[in-house]
């Protein structure tokens, strides 16, 4: 997608990586200055009026056919190591009116090596281009140009003012390859007595710590970097993986079955939000002492009592992967989409296109046959327009 500040992203690789290290005077605090948690603001309802597109950039609900509405609530996946966009690929991004691309796989190919992909992606400058760029294991773009970032344990071990300045150099990195959005960071809270247990974050160095406010601000302080270097963010996984054994991208009933709704471990997710992140992911996972009937991606008691109401966020909900993930494998792909949507959720990450038919399909069915669940995908698309004037570098 096109981008406001990007000739500030032809400076070159050099200058990038002398960036490295070079911290901004606003910084977030480093942790040594506090140690308490994060404080609690007051619950705020979810917004009821749809917010008014203020630029180009925007999107316009009203100005949109309900096909191209349903395009909007998906990111689909493109594996990087598969080479130039294929036929088939671009038809499906065609066919579906595709407006988000989240690019998965771990390349080598470097900083001019996915811009190249993120052109034949994003041909006209309108798709907004994600990646997961956490650092450590979870470093999708590598090569010329990509700096070999460090794991959020490792991330946890600098002052909050160098982590904002290392995330603005990576930010302007992933801005330079042609890439809107970065999927980090993970502010889930590990409790020292699971440990490693943990498979989907402590186990491969994802997380920040077992202390909710120390947490919250390396994640607050790579939410500042990232968004120095001309990124948005998505903090994940809410309501929190950091209890959990199992990944959900590669086991089903995974339970959190200590989480409550008041949980103290959710102030890293606020302390996030309070730096202004752009949107939250949700988890997959079922939390039996907040919504034993739904996996938190399908709860309403997640999305809207916890993200809108609990932590006052308005800005775009996005799904954990929904289309590969083992964990929601006996839901159908369109039943799938239409839960998280229904729940209160704006943009569904799919990352199996041969299954976005299906998904589009669904949302389209329900959107005819329910006058009210229609209605909302006006406010999921203001929201998500919200995020594509961001991606444009407007403020």
């Amino acid at each position: 997608m096109k981008r406001l500040i990007a000739p500030l992203a032809t400076v070159s690789i050099l200058t990038l990586l002398a960036a490295c290290g070079q911290a901004p005077e606003d910084a977030a605090p480093s942790p040594e200055e506090s140690s308490s948690p994060v404080a609690s603001e007051s619950p705020s309802a979810a917004p009821t009026s749809t917010p008014t597109p203020t630029n180009a950039c925007a999107i316009d609900p009203a100005r949109i056919s309900l096909e191209e509405k349903v395009g909007y609530l998906f990111m689909m996946g493109r594996d990087t190591t598969a080479g130039p966009v294929d036929e088939t690929y671009r038809l499906t991004m065609e066919e579906n009116r595709i407006k988000a691309v989240v690019l998965l796989g771990d390349t080598t190919a470097g900083v001019d090596g996915v811009r190249g992909i993120v052109q034949g992606l994003d041909p006209n400058g309108d798709v907004l281009i994600a990646a997961d760029q956490e650092g450590g294991q979870i470093q999708r773009l590598q090569g010329p140009g990509f700096d070999t970032m460090p794991s959020a344990a490792e991330q946890a071990e600098m002052s909050a003012q160098e982590l904002t300045g290392g995330a603005a150099t990576w930010g302007e990195q992933l801005t330079a390859a042609g890439v809107d959005m970065n999927l980090a960071p993970v502010a889930d809270v590990v409790p020292e007595e699971v440990g490693t247990d943990n498979e989907p974050v402590a186990a491969l160095e994802r997380g920040y710590g077992s202390d909710p406010g120390a947490v919250g601000r390396h994640a607050a302080a790579y939410v500042k970097g990232m968004q120095q270097g001309g990124q948005l963010t998505s903090v994940k996984h809410f309501p929190g993986l950091g209890a959990v054994q199992g990944n959900t991208d590669f086991s089903a009933d995974v339970v959190d079955d200590r989480t409550a709704q008041d949980d103290p471990g959710l102030e890293s997710f606020r302390a996030v939000k309070d730096a202004g992140v752009d949107s939250v992911m949700v988890a997959t996972a079922k939390y039996e002492r907040i919504d034993p009937e739904n996996l938190a991606a399908f709860s309403p008691v997640v999305i809207e009592e916890m993200i809108r109401g609990d932590l006052g966020f308005d800005k775009v909900v996005i799904s954990d992967d929904m289309g590969a993930a083992a964990q929601v494998a006996d839901v159908t792909p369109g039943e799938r989409a239409v839960r998280f949507l229904a729940a209160g959720g704006d943009i569904v990450i799919n990352g199996d296109p041969s299954i976005q038919s299906e998904m589009t399909e669904g949302v389209l069915a329900r959107a005819k046959d329910d006058p009210e669940f229609e209605k909302s995908l006006d406010e999921k698309v203001a929201r998500i327009s919200a995020l594509h004037e961001g991606s444009c570098g407007i403020s």
